[in-house]
């Protein structure tokens, strides 16, 4: 058995950046990651993500940005940096090593992996991210389809779609891009989208839409929701003859109170506009060759990608979830106390503007304050 005072779940950057708290407040810490890598998951992803958040806004804790990183950085900039990040705070997780249970006993919590190694601490922190399983949904007749059907997670490049006609299969931030890259290399592109689809613009006359949110969330009165709504209008125009229509709430409004982050566009609504990605209804069944769709189309389709999101499943691995969670099986906030005293959630927050990698400087912050104040 490891004894550490806190032990930290998941290296990536919500892990890291509290890491990296801890590390300058001389707090003593353990962390355990499933994968060979720091930040893992950025190392994965596809090859043309950048991110949609400005850099002076998406640095971890104590670290800027080095000077000529772009305004938005790319993966394989991203994986650089917090590869140097790990070493400058001297963070160095345990690898490969997969939560199998979290437990409270007494007033220590007990974590065991799935290799048999057991550690106790008096704090848990959760870092293990909303991406951690990804959701894969099935429909009628998908064991007949003679085509490929992979998750988003495992999209590298267009390489391998060209020449073929594709179907995006939902319209968050990363189905919308998949579908910008078919598009643009030529590939017959389609997107199944189900419901209302909120778009803001990434940079309006050449400044960042994000840093103009912070500015209008500011105003009273909700005179900055109606402000960006408008805004939004004359960005976007009428896009109902597409095929997507607009949510009733903002996109601000909408984050607050759905945790549904607005797609962010840097050019697949003009590619919906100039007819190279055709939206099309929710899926109803597949063919060998086809998809029929619940607004009576049907498609001929060689290849789908699920860009249908992922779950945090934190309740596969704490061993009582009672009281944890919300509706959206979230965790309800970042530190518990009680019988869940001395556990912690980073990085599960989507529910405010900014971007997960703003939330974690702030959430972890916090919860390196309250780890300090309760040593």
């Amino acid at each position: 058995m490891t004894t550490t005072p806190n032990l930290i779940i998941g290296a990536g950057p919500a892990g890291l950046g509290l890491a990296g708290r801890l590390r300058k407040a001389g707090i003593d810490f353990e962390i355990i990651e499933k994968s060979n890598n720091v930040a893992n998951a950025w190392h994965n992803h596809y090859d043309r993500l950048h991110l949609h958040t400005v850099k002076q806004l998406s640095n971890l804790p104590h670290l800027p940005f080095p000077e000529d990183y772009p305004l938005y950085v790319p993966r394989e900039k991203l994986v650089a940096y917090f590869d140097t990040y790990a070493a400058t705070f001297k963070i160095k997780p345990h690898f490969g090593k997969t939560v199998n249970a979290v437990k409270k006993e007494g007033d220590e919590w007990i974590t065991t992996t799935k290799n048999g190694e057991t550690y106790q601490s008096k704090n848990v922190i959760i870092a293990t991210g909303v991406n951690r399983v990804p959701n894969i949904p099935s429909w009628e007749g998908q064991e007949n389809f003679k085509g490929t059907i992979i998750h988003a997670k495992d999209y590298r490049n267009v390489q391998p779609f060209l020449g073929k006609k594709v179907l995006v299969i939902g319209m968050g931030n990363t189905g919308a891009e998949l579908a910008l890259d078919l598009s643009e290399h030529d590939c017959e592109t389609y997107i199944s989208v189900r419901g209302p689809v909120s778009i803001v613009p990434r940079d309006l006359n050449g400044r960042p839409v994000q840093l103009t949110s912070i500015q209008l969330a500011k105003l009273p009165f909700g005179f900055g929701d109606w402000l960006g709504n408008f805004i939004r209008g004359i960005y976007l125009g009428d896009l109902t003859k597409y095929g997507l229509n607009a949510p009733k709430l903002s996109p601000a409004k909408q984050l607050k109170v759905t945790g549904k982050t607005p797609v962010v566009d840097i050019g697949t609504v003009n590619q919906i506009k100039a007819g190279k990605i055709k939206v099309k209804s929710e899926i109803q069944s597949f063919t060998s060759n086809s998809i029929k769709f619940k607004n009576g189309e049907e498609q001929p389709i060689d290849a789908v990608i699920l860009a249908t999101g992922y779950r945090a499943n934190v309740e596969d691995f704490i061993e009582d979830t009672t009281g944890l969670l919300n509706s959206d099986n979230l965790p309800k906030q970042a530190i518990f106390d009680g019988k869940n005293k001395g556990l912690y959630f980073i990085g599960f927050d989507n529910y405010k503007l900014g971007g997960i990698l703003g939330i974690i400087q702030s959430e972890s912050l916090t919860i390196a304050a309250h780890i300090q104040s309760n040593s």
